[in-house]
């Protein structure tokens, strides 16, 4: 009896509607937390295209309205989409690396990419049959080994930053060095020292504090900050109508399988963390509202959402389990996001600023990857060779970008030019080749629709994040 009151107690308190402060504050610590992992993607892809400042602070006005829909889509939920769970989205970083190479393709560029991830968006909704039969193909050696090689392969990106930028002229000048270190120390100090709401936001700190240092350096420059409007709307297609490409599609197509797998471990940890344990229709609805956010995304000129696992963290650490605590975050992003001068601001920060940041973000995500594939039995040396194999597959891109250029076609080159896509790739091949024997039971063991955080599968992913 008393353990039925509990479970009521903690249901009601997911659908609990707090004060209006108390739902602003609380909010707007989530939008903190996500804010720097928000605003990558952008950064990145724009670096990567070289568009300007005015461009790369559209884009995250499209990534911040995106992610603000989507956010009230999987907390207030509409019919058969919306996990209703206290859930942040945001743009997936498993994405960054395929989008990455497509941006090196003149043919692609940003139609491209924005008509791949509306593909990636409707694959999603078509997997809905198989969502199960889905997760038994990414066990945590899999999910792990592909957290893994995102954040490794990402972690260059981080250092060219540190060094002032790719392609900067002056590029390792000991400025950007002093600058990146310094925030790097920050965030490093402010995570040993600090602790509760302060530890969740040291990479903002770090940022600011770098920000701080690098005005007076000369290196933070607003020059046509005057000249963006107060107020500007997201509009659909900005950059003309999307374009679809094979190979592009292949690759962000493989990125929403992973994502998805990532946001069902999301999904069931927060289901465990509010007392609110998942079942298969919830599941189904959180899934399909990361295809349907990824689906509008590339309408609104932005890139694959999923679920945030610092926020996950959050909700852990607060306790705070009301749903709509998330909403009022979504509402507060959506608000942001038609104030372009605020991405202005965002879109400038120094390079050597990002580099400190990047190289923490990046590291974690590693990390995070390191602790599901620790669920997995490595002393088994058939998981040790899918570890290392595709480990070594999703470095060829990044040691040898030339590798495959004598033999391979061009459309190819959004899937081989992309560790992330190349490693994935591998990952679940070999899983596939080398545990398939086992595969059976870990798919009756992750996809029974009774499955729990509880259970052995779920559990393991939930406990990693």
């Amino acid at each position: 009896m008393a353990d039925t009151l509990q479970a009521a107690t903690e249901t009601d308190a997911v659908d609990a509607m707090l004060p209006i402060p108390k739902l602003a504050a609380y909010g707007m610590q989530h939008v903190l937390v996500m804010s720097a992992g928000a605003v990558a993607p952008p950064l990145i892809i724009g670096a990567a295209l070289n568009l300007s400042a005015e461009t790369v602070a559209f884009l995250i006005n499209c990534d911040l309205f995106v992610t603000g829909l989507a956010i009230l889509i999987q907390s207030l939920g509409l019919p058969g989409f919306g996990v209703r769970l206290p859930v942040i989205m945001g743009v997936s970083f498993a994405a960054v690396g395929p989008m990455v190479a497509m941006a090196q393709d003149p043919t692609i560029g940003l139609p491209g990419i924005f008509g791949a991830t509306i593909a990636a968006g409707v694959f999603g909704l078509l997997m809905r049959p198989f969502f199960y039969r889905l997760v038994a193909f990414f066990p945590p050696l899999v999910t792990g080994t592909v957290i893994l090689i995102i954040g490794v392969t990402l972690l260059p990106v981080g250092i060219r930053w540190a060094g002032g930028g790719a392609g900067a002229a002056d590029f390792g000048a000991p400025v950007h060095l002093a600058v990146a270190g310094l925030v790097l120390a920050v965030i490093l100090a402010v995570s040993r020292f600090a602790s509760g709401f302060v530890a969740n936001i040291a990479v903002l700190i770090g940022l600011v504090a770098g920000l701080v240092i690098a005005w007076p350096l000369g290196l933070f420059h607003l020059d046509g900050l005057g000249t963006r409007p107060v107020i500007e709307l997201v509009t659909p297609f900005h950059f003309g109508w999307p374009t679809f490409h094979l190979s592009a599609v292949v690759a962000m197509c493989i990125v929403m399988m992973v994502t998805l797998v990532e946001s069902t471990g999301m999904f069931l940890a927060v289901g465990d963390i509010v007392g609110k344990p998942v079942d298969r229709p919830t599941l189904t609805r959180g899934l399909m509202a990361d295809s349907l956010s990824t689906l509008i995304a590339g309408c609104f000129n932005t890139f694959p959402h999923t679920s945030f696992s610092q926020n996950v963290g959050l909700v852990n650490m607060t306790r705070v389990r009301s749903r709509y605590v998330t909403a009022a975050a979504g509402v507060i992003i959506l608000g942001i996001s038609v104030f372009p001068k605020l991405a202005f601001v965002v879109a400038s920060i120094p390079p050597a600023v990002l580099g400190g940041a990047g190289i923490v973000i990046f590291g974690m995500v590693a990390s995070a990857g390191l602790k599901i594939v620790g669920e997995a039995d490595l002393g088994d040396r058939r998981n040790q060779i899918v570890v290392a194999v595709s480990i070594g597959l999703s470095l060829i891109p990044t040691a040898a970008p030339t590798f495959f250029a004598a033999t391979m076609p061009d459309w190819t080159g959004p899937i081989l030019h992309s560790g992330i896509t190349l490693g994935s790739i591998g990952a679940i091949l070999l899983n596939l080749l080398l545990n398939s024997d086992r595969l059976g039971q870990v798919g009756a063991e992750r996809a029974h629709p009774d499955a729990r955080v509880g259970g052995p599968g779920p559990a393991a992913l939930g406990r990693a994040i």
